[in-house]
């Protein structure tokens, strides 16, 4: 049987250097991943803004674009939560090494190997794998921006009924307008409230699965990485 292997309990000065150009790749790759992740959220404002300008260039314009936009950011949100779990890889090993590596030699001098936090670092590098799973990478994605593009979205849609071209005199005539095709405005409204009520519940939950996964590794700090 193999020998289990010596605890290393301190670095040489050439493995302190490796270790120091492996912390400016990873920053570097988590530079670059989080560009990508303001890229997408662009697109889903900028189409966004050519739906508010076509619902909103006539009198007789249909809001109809305002909820055909919805899929298109549904998407987006969808690209930027896959690209999430990517640069989350990258900053959470940037992160271990400031805490695990940087702090506490500028702090004491002392890297603390003992407590096994060069293993968990090494063994991200030996089996990589996602951090965090799809669904809270898209809540994350949720609370930090894409609410506020959903709310934008509901509400011009709300005031596109209401007062353009003139305010509504009565609620029939609300839902006349929220009419698309054969669909009846009642439904159209209620899927709205669906589409926006789903939002903030992946907000939500994934608020929540933060805090759980926080308090989890506050108690394992040398065991958990992301």
């Amino acid at each position: 049987m193999d020998a289990e292997p010596t605890p290393r309990k301190e670095l040489s000065s050439a493995e302190l250097g490796a270790v120091a150009h492996l912390y400016r790749g990873e920053v570097y790759r988590s530079t670059i991943w989080r560009t990508r992740l303001d890229t997408t959220t662009n697109w889903a404002v900028v189409t966004l803004g050519v739906a508010l300008s076509i619902s909103y260039a006539a009198p007789d314009a249909s809001p109809l674009p305002l909820v055909l936009v919805g899929v298109l950011i549904i998407f987006f949100l969808a690209l930027e939560a896959r690209r999430y779990r990517y640069f989350n890889v990258w900053r959470a090993r940037a992160r271990w090494m400031e805490v695990h590596f940087y702090a506490p030699m500028l702090a004491e001098g002392d890297l603390h190997m003992e407590e096994g936090w060069q293993r968990t670092l090494a063994e991200d590098y030996l089996r990589p794998r996602y951090h965090v799973p799809f669904m809270v990478a898209l809540g994350r994605r949720v609370r930090r921006n894409y609410l506020w593009i959903l709310l934008i979205q509901a509400l011009a849609y709300l005031g596109k009924i209401a007062v353009h071209p003139t305010p509504v005199a009565s609620l029939d005539e609300a839902l006349t307008r929220a009419d698309a095709g054969p669909i009846p405005g009642e439904i159209m409204l209620l899927m709205g409230g669906l589409y926006i009520a789903a939002g903030i519940a992946v907000a939500l939950w994934s608020k929540h699965d933060d805090r759980r996964r926080n308090r989890r590794r506050g108690r394992a700090k040398s065991d958990s990485m992301g």
